[in-house]
């Protein structure tokens, strides 16, 4: 008797433990997720302002979309921004890796630390820097420095992703394809580039949601001409509180939700953000 007594206080603590972390595990997701569903269930709205719940529901809000051309042209230019940002930060993102992943020198690991430095600086310092450095080189803002800037910030997703591929590469493959006369190209397009691709297609989705997503380098190095969706977005917020933003929220957090999945099924997304 006096064993499950003494057993009895630890097993009740283990056991509110357990309890406490499941209760904030819970209060976590409900905090993360109730502001997206919220903006769901607002975007199908009849009435002419946001608000919740809505007085009644209806597609009107989709509708007005394909009339929004301002957000049509916002839209185009963030995609291409973010996809030549994307397959910059992915040739330059994946060079870079190679470089360092297996080196055991220190400047190795001073690279490394660098590469990933965009993603501790202040990021509208970074913005302001960046419209400092351009205009020091005479460049005015256009698609070309908002590439850049993107590229930039996008690089260290793709180093941080194809560096855990690469360290999950066993050596033993390359030194057998050496000792059967294969050249380093070969072997790198044949071994090493097939098993690193999940790596590299995770760290090229997490880019390019990081470059569409990016207000502060867009915030400097934009013009009329290139305006940029998130800040066109938050401008229309501002201003009017334009309904037609909560729809196009809705489209952007399903596409989203869409690509995580679609990445998941074919790369294994988050085991490798773990």
């Amino acid at each position: 008797m006096r064993v499950t007594m003494s057993r009895t206080p630890g097993a009740l603590d283990r056991l509110s433990f357990e309890g406490l972390l499941h209760l904030l595990a819970l209060l976590a997701v409900v905090l993360l997720l109730a502001p997206t569903l919220i903006v769901l269930v607002v975007s199908f709205t009849d009435g002419l302002s946001l608000r919740f719940p809505p007085p009644g529901y209806s597609f009107r809000w989709y509708g007005e979309l394909l009339e929004a051309w301002q957000l049509h042209f916002a839209l185009r230019n963030s995609l291409t921004v973010a996809v030549l940002a994307t397959l910059l930060a992915v040739g330059l993102g994946v060079l870079a890796a190679l470089a360092v992943a297996r080196s055991p020198r220190l400047s190795a690991r001073l690279l490394d630390s660098f590469f990933l430095s965009p993603l501790i600086l202040p990021a509208l310092a970074f913005g302001l820097s960046s419209l400092m450095f351009f205009s020091l080189l005479g460049w005015p803002v256009s698609v070309f420095t908002l590439v850049l800037g993107h590229t930039v910030v996008c690089v260290p997703y793709v180093v941080r992703n194809t560096v855990a591929a690469l360290t999950q590469l066993q050596p033993s493959l390359l030194e057998g394809s050496a000792s059967l006369g294969a050249s380093r190209l070969y072997t790198f397009r044949r071994i090493t580039l097939p098993l690193i691709r999940p790596g590299i297609l995770s760290g090229g989705f997490l880019a390019f949601m990081a470059s569409f997503d990016n207000i502060p380098v867009s915030l400097f190095l934009r013009d009329a001409a290139t305006d940029m969706l998130p800040i066109r977005m938050w401008q229309d917020l501002e201003g009017r509180l334009d309904v037609t933003i909560a729809a196009l929220s809705g489209i952007l957090i399903v596409a989203t939700i869409g690509g995580i999945a679609v990445m998941e099924r074919m790369t294994g997304l988050s085991r490798r953000l773990v």
